[in-house]
């Protein structure tokens, strides 16, 4: 199990720090998407920032195992608020599927490590 969480941990850091990073630093297509989404674009900045930090928190884990269940969990959280907007504006499936499929990896990975979510700092 522990190769799949390193596995499912990898996608989801390569995955968030794209995002995060081309969120952050303005990239045109995610100003447009969220323009047509009707978000304002500080949204798009606060969204960046939490994917850049979740996606720390899952660096953090290949040292400390409750850092990748924090990660997870608050990239799966932020999965479902995207599945959300995409639904709420009617996108099709082929643009809704990578955050579907993201989000099932983000609680894919959360499950894989939630025992070791009670030794995160500050739990105990």
């Amino acid at each position: 199990m522990e190769i799949l969480t390193i596995v499912l941990q990898s996608l989801l850091v390569l995955a968030f720090l794209m995002a995060g990073l081309g969120k952050i630093s303005g990239a045109k297509m995610h100003v447009e998407n969220f323009k047509l989404w009707g978000m304002p674009q500080w949204f798009r900045v606060v969204t960046g920032i939490v994917e850049f930090i979740g996606a720390g928190a899952l660096i953090a884990g290949y040292w400390d195992p409750s850092w990748t269940a924090a990660g997870a969990l608050v990239l799966g959280i932020t999965a479902i608020g995207g599945i959300l907007i995409h639904v709420r504006v009617k996108d099709s499936m082929k643009q809704t599927f990578p955050i579907i499929l993201l989000g099932v990896i983000a609680f894919a990975a959360f499950f894989l490590c939630l025992s070791d979510l009670s030794d995160f700092p500050g739990f105990n």
